[in-house]
């Protein structure tokens, strides 16, 4: 089978990885069922009076509710196949889109926010 084909089907070579989404790949396909309409009162994509709390709060706070959940959003955006990694560019893209000034973030910032997160989900 061709890796093509076999990429298709979900599967996967030893030594081939799937490289991670994009941010705005992940609001298109996920986020965007709330955050797009404004859905359960999420803030809508791009609206930076909704976001300019969220953004002045950072990304240690933003990214492990994304991840654990908070209020009527599930963890995750409701898509558990979202690794951790595409769920803090989303939050950086949609944060981006309304003001923010967030950079790429590292593999340090997605271990330090999956620590937060899980903290939140033992409460």
């Amino acid at each position: 089978m061709r890796l093509r084909t076999l990429l298709l089907f979900g599967l996967s070579l030893p030594g081939f990885a799937l490289a991670a989404q994009s941010g705005a790949d992940v609001y298109a396909t996920t986020c965007i069922e709330c955050h797009g309409s404004g859905k359960f009162q999420a803030p809508l994509f791009g609206d930076a009076r909704q976001w300019k709390k969220l953004i002045r709060e950072g990304l240690n706070d933003l990214v492990p509710s994304a991840l654990a959940g908070i209020r009527k959003m599930p963890a995750k955006g409701g898509n558990p196949d979202l690794s951790d990694e595409e769920i803090a560019r989303a939050v950086i893209y949609m944060a981006n889109a309304a003001g923010g000034r967030f950079a790429e973030p590292t593999g340090a910032d997605i271990a330090r926010w999956r620590q937060k997160a899980d903290k939140r989900l033992k409460k």
